[in-house]
């Protein structure tokens, strides 16, 4: 048989239909559900008088419009204020209680960002297909499995079928050799292989990350990655399965238990790329290389090492892309030549789907232990990424950590990632965030967002500037 990487073996384990001109038809073993892209999916189905396929392939929590602080929460849905977000929250509700679809609702302690109680519940496993109505399923990609973001009418195919219509994508593999140097994480690594490849370098493909500073990554961290290859381009993003993978998924709720786990297990250590597998294009970083890193534009591509400078578009040789950093710039409120340090700080929001896990609230809670906020610094949010991982911070007092210092400390939720909620960034701010996208307005009207990792958005928190945080650790 001819050697296949692991995007090769998932899909041709779920291919049910090829046809000729590249179309074909895949069964989908899980879809996640949120508020905002499935109301007319439901309504479809309900027009149409059919009922979902398979309701245990099913899993819904609404996160997107939700309000993150204690006061509204405790409220249910008369505590969420904007009526638009209160009526598509009520009607993910009503909506899988009346198609029987297991749903973790507002105030259920198991609540949180779709992309984190995925894993957390181990819905997600390694070799199966994932899907759901949102760009950074490929999130779910770090533990081996295939997952992508889809679109409403796609919901409803997938509720009422199962299956789904897509063309494969080619492989790409980002290699990343050796060891990353203490203070840079996941989060730089999957900036930094953006600023290199561009935000449409992953066009057309799935890739696969590998190497020595992806292997030695938590799963935490690989989800990170994987959760940004939209960023790049990609449809997708996988990490190969090993013992990491294994220990991680162990003992959740929805994993398989005795026997069925072993077999299981058994199974999942083979989603790995043969080794002689062809990739159509390989990328390699070397890991040391790597600084931290912060986003100065409007683009995740429009990047630069914390040590380094923007980018000043006077010298830039093509006319397209100094206009685009001219504008970037104008929009920013920033000028070419300054450097990143000097970059001045209104904001901190810490979560989203990319950074709101234990492992980076941790991270955060040692850069700003003992330390205070900035002057500067008017608002500053510590967003868990799930009511589980929540409580556990509050075990380990990573809460008290973050109040002392200033920050706020709220309920999971998308929050301040992209202004759906009450969470909004003001016009003309600057905000350090852990999101993964800084388009404009992402975060609010007219707001301006620098992408950067847990560490560095806490010790922004503290200085009130970007500082290099190899330099605090």
């Amino acid at each position: 048989m001819k050697a296949r990487t692991l995007y090769d073996k998932i899909w041709q384990a779920h291919l049910l239909k090829q046809r000729d001109d590249g179309m074909a038809l895949i069964y989908i073993d899980r879809h996640l559900i949120h508020e905002v892209t499935s109301p007319q999916a439901f309504e479809g189905l309900r027009m149409a008088g059919r009922k979902p396929w398979r309701t245990d392939a099913n899993f819904a929590t609404p996160d997107h419009n939700i309000p993150t602080t204690s006061e509204e929460r405790s409220q249910g849905l008369a505590g969420i204020k904007d009526p638009v977000s209160k009526l598509q929250v009520k009607t993910l509700d009503e909506n899988c209680k009346e198609f029987s679809i297991f749903e973790l609702e507002m105030n259920d302690e198991r609540q949180g960002v779709v992309h984190v109680v995925g894993p957390e519940q181990g819905a997600t496993l390694p070799g199966m297909t994932i899907v759901c109505g949102d760009s950074h399923t490929s999130t779910h990609g770090a533990l081996g499995a295939l997952a992508h973001g889809i679109g409403t009418s796609e919901v409803e195919h997938v509720l009422a079928t199962q299956c789904l219509m897509q063309k494969k994508m080619k492989n790409m593999l980002v290699q990343v050799n050796g060891q990353l140097s203490t203070g840079v994480t996941a989060k730089d690594v999957v900036l930094a292989i953006i600023g290199q490849i561009g935000t449409a370098g992953g066009t057309g493909y799935t890739i696969e990350f590998g190497g020595q500073a992806i292997r030695e990554m938590s799963v935490e961290g690989r989800m990170t990655v994987c959760n940004m290859a939209i960023e790049a381009g990609a449809r997708a993003g996988l990490v190969a399965v090993d013992d990491t993978t294994l220990e991680y998924i162990e003992g959740r709720p929805f994993a398989p238990t005795g026997a069925l786990w072993e077999q299981a297990a058994a199974n999942w250590r083979g989603l790995v790329s043969d080794e002689a597998a062809e990739f159509d294009r390989v990328i390699e970083l070397q890991a040391e290389d790597i600084a931290p890193q912060v986003t100065w534009g409007t683009s995740p591509e429009m990047v630069a090492p914390v040590d380094g400078l923007i980018p000043d578009p006077i010298q830039e040789q093509d006319a397209t892309r100094r206009g685009n950093i001219q504008q970037a710039l104008d929009y920013m409120g920033l000028e070419g030549g300054t450097p990143i340090q000097d970059i001045k700080l209104d904001c901190i929001f810490i979560g989203s789907c990319t950074n709101s896990r234990i492992e980076d609230l941790r991270g955060a809670a040692r850069v700003v232990e003992g330390k205070q906020l900035a002057e500067n610094i008017e608002l500053a949010l510590v967003v868990p990424g799930s009511g589980l991982i929540k409580k556990q911070a509050e075990v380990e007092g990573l809460d008290q950590i973050f109040v002392s210092a200033g920050l706020q400390w709220r309920e999971p939720g998308c929050s301040m990632c992209l202004a759906m909620n009450a969470d909004q960034l003001g016009p003309g701010k600057h905000c350090a965030s852990t999101s993964n996208r800084n388009f404009e307005g992402r975060q609010g009207f007219r707001g301006r967002t620098h992408l950067v990792s847990p560490a560095m958005a806490a010790a922004a928190a503290i200085h009130g500037h970007f500082v290099d945080v190899r330099d605090l650790v």
